[in-house]
């Protein structure tokens, strides 16, 4: 199973970092990939490629009293590699289960990842369902009462997003980190922390499958 790395540190942290591990769940092509790009470096990518195996990203976050590192696992939907993702799931802080709004078998598929989170994280594990791809509102097959309901039956946070738009990309790592264990409040995500960048110890990209949908 492939593994690419690639860390990207804001200049001048200094101090302990909390680290917390957040785990990104779905099948092909709902966006999981497009949503940590957005958060990460404020773009999105056009030219589709699943993700082969695991990538890891890591992003320290500006929170009210402190700085916490995230470290994001951003993990393959299709087929071939679900029976390896339960041991990223195992000591996760936080599963982002991510399906697309335009395609409700996504939807219907989020029973499956959740319950794979609690089988290997317990009951106790930071989960927040996302509808992503929600620009796209003529193709909408799953509408937003739905992911609440859903999330509500779950016992989960909900949020939708478009990673092409940049909507609520930030608001869903707020979400996120204010729940986590030892933090109570999250402050607005500080401009430097996306802008002013270090990129270093990045290997080789691992290779990518072309596909033709849009990982909106």
């Amino acid at each position: 199973m492939a593994v690419s790395s690639y860390d990207v540190e804001p200049r001048k942290v200094g101090g302990n970092l909390n680290k917390y591990k957040l785990v990104f769940l779905g099948e092909q092509a709902v966006g999981k990939t497009s949503i940590i790009t957005r958060f990460m470096y404020d773009t999105f990518d056009y030219n589709y490629q699943a993700t082969i195996g695991i990538d890891f990203l890591s992003k320290t976050m500006y929170l009210e009293d402190r700085s916490v590192r995230l470290q994001l696992w951003d993990t393959a939907g299709q087929e071939r590699f679900r029976s390896l993702i339960p041991s990223y799931i195992r000591d996760s802080s936080a599963a982002v289960v991510v399906y697309d709004v335009t395609n409700r078998a996504s939807f219907l598929n989020t029973v499956k990842w959740v319950e794979d989170v609690r089988t290997e994280r317990g009951k106790d594990v930071v989960i927040i369902l996302v509808g992503n791809k929600n620009d796209i509102a003529d193709r909408r097959q799953v509408s937003t009462e739905e992911g609440q309901q859903k999330a509500a039956e779950f016992n989960v946070m909900f949020i939708e997003t478009s990673a092409k738009a940049g909507h609520n990309v930030k608001q869903l790592f707020r979400q996120l980190a204010s729940a986590l264990p030892g933090q109570d409040t999250v402050a607005e995500t500080a401009p430097s922390a996306v802008e002013n960048v270090v990129l270093h110890n990045t290997p080789n990209e691992a290779a990518k499958d072309s596909e033709s949908r849009c990982n909106c």
